[in-house]
């Protein structure tokens, strides 16, 4: 069975895989200061609640975009699972040309999101990664990752209003009735939701219009269906596409080595 971890600023994301198929899935804080002592027991204890044997587990990859945390993950593989992990990132095939100036900066959450992507659709696509921040991630017909665009996430520009402005109550992020609020607390809701629908359908619009394409746009991460389901552009939400993603570029290593082997 295949562990595919995926490290995000505010949330790990994990699932196991029997081949091609998703057993099971979970979303936990990230947490830098965690030990891989406490990682290791908190995955054990998702595993058994779900009728998972950790021992079953001969493989793991990896997506990191916190750097203090790839020792961490690289300590709790060895000693929880006796196995060294692959790790996104240079050097690792994807199977996707990467068009950007220095291509070692892209993140490898947008690589593996824009990898699952292509493979599901084979044709042009934008997918919106809806985390810490807002991304969008535009890749050609030919599979090629061509770029994007990154934007401050949704929850980060909430909370900078609540911190900047003394006077504006919490609220919570959710969809209002109407765009034109009667109190404070639906006024804020209003601006932040059709605000942000906005901005994530002006992006999609732009980058279509300056690439002169129609392109499949598909949506991932905890934000994804309330932003959706009022959004013009967005095609389908896939919450599992980063998972998705580390499997099949495990599946390209993998077979690589057997290659290489035979």
């Amino acid at each position: 069975m295949l562990l595919a971890i995926d490290v995000g600023n505010s949330n790990i994301v994990l699932g196991v895989y029997e081949e091609k198929k998703l057993l099971t899935h979970w979303r936990i804080l990230t947490q830098a200061e965690r030990t891989a002592d406490e990682y290791g027991v908190l995955i054990a204890q998702l595993a058994f609640s779900r009728g998972i044997n950790c021992e079953k587990i001969d493989a793991i990859i990896v997506s990191c975009v916190v750097p203090p945390m790839i020792t961490t993950i690289q300590e709790l593989a060895s000693n929880y699972f006796g196995i060294s992990p692959l790790l996104v990132g240079p050097g690792v095939k994807t199977g996707m040309p990467i068009i950007y100036d220095n291509p070692k900066d892209v993140g490898t959450d947008r690589i593996v999101n824009a990898v699952a992507a292509y493979e599901k659709y084979h044709d042009v696509c934008i997918v919106i990664d809806f985390g810490t921040a807002t991304t969008f991630d535009f890749i050609s017909k030919k599979g090629e990752y061509l770029g994007g665009s990154i934007a401050p996430g949704l929850l980060i520009s909430v909370e900078a209003l609540f911190q900047r402005a003394s006077k504006l109550p919490r609220v919570e992020v959710s969809k209002p009735k109407e765009v034109v609020g009667k109190n404070t607390v639906h006024s804020i809701q209003s601006g932040i939701f059709y605000g942000y629908v906005g901005l994530v359908d002006g992006i999609v619009h732009r980058i279509q219009k300056e690439n002169r394409v129609r392109a499949r746009v598909v949506a991932t991460g905890g934000l994804a269906k309330l932003i959706a389901s009022e959004s013009s552009v967005i095609e389908e939400v896939d919450e599992l596409l980063t998972l998705d993603g580390l499997r099949i570029i495990y599946e390209r290593n993998t077979a690589e080595d057997l290659e290489k082997r035979a």
